[in-house]
């Protein structure tokens, strides 16, 4: 598979780990990374949200980790090939059973998830990914420090859902950018950044594409000093 080339780093691409997408791009992009000095990225895949991030602070200190050993070795490789690899860990671990003393200034995740469809297997399937919605975010609430964010991208129709167990788990929603694909199309993801302490809520509206396969101007701000556009 080939590489995905950005201005300042290149991705590795794997058959066995989900490929660089739009989703992690945007949260690299968006999550609020600026007063952060210690950051944990849950399930890292090719490692592209935390190195996106490492290139927009260059104080941060960054930990991932990935259950899948095959996305661990390739974050791992990622993050030595990349400008800054000497803030830059990765740990092939199960985020349910990590352990750590450290707080974190930022958690940051893109969890995996299953468009819908009419199967009973995939509504199983779905539920059991709402019950990892539950073991993220309580986990998430504990590794938070004092003024840190959790920030992640998901679904928009597991929003409320997800919102609701975070209020369980006393944080409260912040931030939302709600994402749409296309211009008056609905709405197909959602940002959402939470913390411990509550705010007035900052709601905004994103739009990637102003018509099919080209890109919003909104998109292109957004990612100017990462993609490299042809």
């Amino acid at each position: 598979m080939k590489p995905f080339t950005f201005k300042q780093f290149e991705i590795q691409q794997s058959k066995d780990v989900f490929r660089v997408g739009t989703d992690g791009v945007l949260l690299g992009a968006l999550a609020d990374v600026e007063y952060a000095s210690g950051v944990l990225e849950v399930g890292t895949g090719t490692g592209l949200i935390s190195l996106m991030l490492a290139q927009r602070n260059l104080q941060a200190e960054f930990l991932g980790l990935d259950i899948n050993e095959n996305a661990a070795e390739l974050t791992q490789f990622n993050f030595e090939n990349s400008p800054f690899r000497g803030r830059l860990k990765n740990s092939h671990q199960d985020f349910k059973t990590f352990e750590t003393n450290d707080q974190f200034d930022l958690i940051v995740s893109n969890p995996p998830y299953f468009e819908e469809s009419g199967s009973e297997k995939d509504k199983i399937a779905r539920q059991t990914i709402e019950l990892n919605f539950v073991q993220l975010i309580s986990k998430a609430s504990r590794l938070l420090s004092e003024n840190g964010i959790f920030s992640v991208i998901i679904p928009a129709d597991v929003g409320e859902l997800f919102v609701s167990i975070g209020k369980e788990n006393g944080l409260f929603l912040n931030r939302r950018i709600r994402v749409k694909g296309i211009e008056n199309s609905k709405i197909k993801r959602l940002i959402l950044e939470f913390s411990l302490q509550e705010k007035e809520l900052d709601d905004s509206e994103f739009i990637i594409e102003k018509s099919p396969r080209q890109y919003s101007d909104q998109y292109l701000e957004l990612t100017r000093e990462f993609h490299v556009f042809k």
